[in-house]
């Protein structure tokens, strides 16, 4: 007796069709799995063996063979529970066989509920690009599954309810294609924060272009409480986008029922203390990191020369890449991270170098040191470097209201629009210009062509940080509306890089 069951597997962030085939044949009771499992795939025979008895039916007195195809593939996690229980009931007879355009996926427990699995979307994807139109998955995940294209999806609670459905008795109703709304409850405003209008400004400029910033300012002026902001004014995103972060966050285990997709651009904020793997992601099964995670989103990273030094210089690459190839013994995976950098520091160890009050009790080589954690080939590929003063008394206790994030989201709207108009691509962004782009799009008039010619031979800018300026020029012009470059244009964006580290 043979049935085949269509299930699907993960691989980085991309799904691939599995076929369970299970054989029963006369001999000794046995149960034998092959197909390169690993050790939770394995671990299937006896969760399997529990939920096909406790769900009320016969588990087959004799040998049995489970082969997961394609066979030179290893097969990870707990998702190929399912099928193979699907697919043992209908070699025994006690099941009809599905649809060869049916898929199932999912994890067992012992009494034969369905238990949710990691990559639902991914799989979701594959199972489309594959011809399946039905798949079946534990009911916590089926709001993510359903996000993909031309997919019935049934969520499943339990064994028994499957099995109802596929004998005709009682159907499962479809899970219905979930809200595409952004979440913006959580999202802190930037009317919270007093004064700091130059601050605000070059975060309007960094969300509208996609820009990498970095901000350099006393404990207490604000920094972090900016930068938490930022995602308030980010640009609403694309359904492809929401694919692309949602495929890496389901992954890595980040979904739920709750949450099933990722509609709001996500903000990560590690912990200096963050090793280079835990940043580039990595593990015996490589998994996505930190930089893969704020895909789309922003990567930020307080108190920037705290992180250690590799962590810091794995930046470099996915920077310019917008990817991340992560090697292991069992293969190499490339996990997509194109995002925003934006960094905060003290200007000297104890933070109050430069102050006034004169506090600061840092000598030159300790400033000097303390600058010099960030390397010179990372602090070019930041776009903008902005330095946020310490509030006065006046500015604190100013009852105004500060314009609000909404207001300041419109413009950023407005200028990724233009964008996405000039480059045909809902993706791409300013900041993502290449040399073609930028001979066609950021050619400064003949007054600009002079600024700029003074400021790279005064300022000793590289060929990247020339590049980098003329992307923040063009962003200005689209929050103006500006269809040219212009030398007032030039004029801010050089002023965004006239903040001089020492290191």
């Amino acid at each position: 007796m043979f049935s085949s069951i269509k299930s699907l597997g993960v691989s980085g962030i991309g799904g691939y069709l599995v076929s369970v085939e299970v054989y029963i044949s006369n001999g000794l009771p046995h149960f034998d799995m092959v197909g390169l499992p690993d050790a939770a795939v394995k671990e299937a025979r006896e969760r399997v063996h529990a939920a096909v008895k406790n769900s009320g039916f016969r588990f087959p007195v004799s040998r049995l063979t489970v082969n997961l195809a394609p066979a030179d593939k290893k097969k990870t996690g707990t998702v190929y529970d399912l099928p193979i229980l699907v697919g043992i009931l209908a070699a025994a007879g006690d099941l009809p066989r599905p649809a060869p355009d049916t898929a199932f996926i999912g994890e067992l427990g012992l009494s034969g509920e369905l238990r949710p699995v990691q990559g639902t979307l991914p799989m979701a994807l594959a199972a489309e690009r594959e011809g399946i139109k039905r798949l079946f998955v534990p009911a916590e995940n089926a709001a993510e599954a359903a996000f993909a294209d031309g997919l019935t999806v049934y969520g499943v609670e339990s064994v028994q309810e499957l099995v109802r459905h596929l004998r005709g008795e009682k159907e499962i109703s479809p899970a219905p294609v979930p809200s595409l709304v952004p979440d913006s409850a959580e999202l802190l405003d930037f009317s919270d924060v007093k004064g700091q209008e130059n601050v605000k400004r070059a975060f309007e400029i960094a969300a509208a272009g996609g820009h990498n910033i970095l901000i350099v300012g006393p404990p207490g002026a604000g920094k972090s409480m900016l930068a938490k902001r930022l995602p308030g004014i980010l640009p609403d995103m694309s359904r492809e986008e929401i694919i692309e972060a949602t495929e890496i966050w389901s992954v890595a285990g980040l979904t739920g029922k709750d949450h099933p997709l990722v509609t709001s651009r996500p903000f990560r904020s590690p912990h200096h203390t963050v090793s280079s793997a835990g940043l580039a992601g990595g593990g015996a099964i490589p998994r996505p990191g930190e930089i893969s995670l704020a895909h789309n989103g922003v990567l930020f990273l307080d108190e920037l020369p705290e992180f250690r030094a590799d962590a810091l210089e794995v930046l470099r690459q996915p920077l310019e890449d917008g990817i991340v190839t992560v090697s292991r013994v069992a293969g190499s995976v490339s996990f997509p991270s194109r995002f925003m950098l934006v960094c905060a520091m003290n200007p000297c160890k104890c933070g109050w170098y430069g102050h006034p009050s004169g506090r600061c009790k840092c000598s030159e080589a300790e400033v000097h040191r303390y600058h010099s954690r960030i390397s010179g080939p990372l602090l070019d590929r930041i776009d903008l470097i902005v330095e946020v003063p310490a509030l006065d008394y006046e500015e604190l206790k100013r009852r105004a209201p500060a314009e609000s994030s909404a207001a300041v989201r419109e413009r950023v709207n407005a200028a990724r629009e233009k964008q996405r108009a000039r480059f045909s691509d809902r993706a791409m962004s300013n900041a993502r210009m290449q040399a073609k782009e930028l001979r066609a799009f950021c050619a400064p008039d003949a007054e600009g062509e002079a600024l700029m010619k003074a400021a790279f031979d005064t300022m000793h800018l590289t060929a990247r940080s020339y590049d980098r300026i003329l992307r923040v020029a063009r962003t200005i012009a689209d929050l103006e509306g500006a269809d040219t470059i212009r030398a007032d244009h030039l004029a801010e964006a050089i002023q965004y890089r006239t903040y001089e580290l020492r290191a």
